[in-house]
């Protein structure tokens, strides 16, 4: 392919068979194959291939400026998600297997690129907590404790973790949590108590769900849980106001069961 029409493909070791899948990529999307999970500024789709699912997310193309860095500067946000992935697996942090990622560059501009992953087998997501009843409720805050404390030990922080991005599922030995939308991740040193608690302001939660996490998360990092708590809500308070209705729903919600 020319300079003009570069692709650049990297495909894990285990995936190897799937050149051909992740170079048809563009046009699947084309023809809108597979089924959309999530269509906004990026799109996500549930493809199969070869008897195995897969979810694919196509980046948006960036605008002229940016075009330039991904282009020449800065890895796309798909190599990030895909090294991000392999991080996180690597340290014993639940993500759905990373197969791949395709970046096409026209000339010295970025234009699109995509990334691969298995389909993760956590059929739930955080935000499922507000909507029906688990019995394992407590057992996934105490996951989402304990697999935060993990990732703010090894200094990395996911810049979006909210409630759609932690998926969970329950299994024979326990409760399983899969991070998904790696792209956006800090990576330094390991976080102290208050930007670890920090870190979890995006997270809705009602005071004793706040407790649990806390409790776990402390527990797993030699912190104080009193002060974790109130830290945790402290931060929590500052986000967006339409958080309160989620919580009062959730509320009603536990009260009529």
């Amino acid at each position: 392919m020319s300079i003009f029409n570069h692709r650049t493909l990297v495909i894990h070791p285990d995936f190897g068979d799937l050149k051909d899948f992740m170079l048809s990529l563009p046009q699947r999307f084309a023809r809108g194959e597979g089924v959309i999970i999530h269509d906004k500024r990026n799109q996500l789709r549930r493809m199969s291939y070869g008897g195995r699912d897969y979810v694919v997310k196509s980046f948006a193309r960036p605008n002229i400026v940016n075009r330039f860095v991904y282009g020449v500067v800065r890895p796309s946000k798909a190599k990030r998600s895909y090294d991000h992935a392999l991080m996180f697996l690597k340290i014993g942090v639940g993500t759905p297997q990373p197969v791949g990622y395709m970046n096409i560059r026209r000339g010295l501009l970025f234009d699109r690129s995509y990334f691969v992953t298995l389909a993760s087998d956590c059929p739930y997501r955080y935000e499922d907590l507000f909507h029906r009843r688990f019995d394992c409720e407590d057992d996934v805050l105490r996951a989402v404790g304990r697999v935060t404390a993990v990732l703010h030990e090894h200094g990395y922080a996911h810049k979006d973790y909210g409630r759609a991005n932690i998926l969970f599922g329950q299994t024979p030995d326990g409760i399983k949590l899969d991070i998904v939308d790696l792209n956006r991740l800090y990576i330094g040193r390991p976080l102290d108590m208050q930007a670890g608690c920090k870190n979890l302001e995006r997270l809705p939660a009602t005071p004793p769900m706040h407790r649990i996490i806390a409790e776990e998360y402390a527990r797993a990092r030699g912190f104080d849980a009193g002060e974790c708590y109130r830290l945790m809500v402290a931060f929590r308070s500052t986000q967006p106001g339409k958080e309160e209705q989620e919580i009062e729903a959730l509320k009603h919600y536990k009260e009529e069961v």
